[in-house]
């Protein structure tokens, strides 16, 4: 992994990039000294499957009925 300085990265970005999917760790310096690290992404998560608790609660009757006045007064601050 030999740096690469950041003039040759500017003109050769696209080659770095190659190299960087490839799997190799880019090194770019200034003035022969590290200063950054060209990497990959990693693959993000399987996208998540709709419905799979389907079935296994139930939501109560009452979910959506107004909260009671001493509840609602202690979400806003009061007593």
């Amino acid at each position: 992994m030999k740096p690469v300085n950041i003039h040759q990265a500017k003109t050769g970005l696209s080659k770095l990039v190659e190299r960087a999917e490839a799997g190799e760790v880019v090194v770019i310096a200034r003035a022969g000294r590290p200063v950054a690290k060209l990497v990959a992404l990693t693959k993000s998560r399987a996208p998540r499957r709709l419905g799979l608790l389907d079935g296994k609660f139930k939501i109560p009757d009452d979910f959506n009925k107004p909260l009671p006045a001493s509840v609602l007064r202690a979400f806003e601050g009061g007593k």
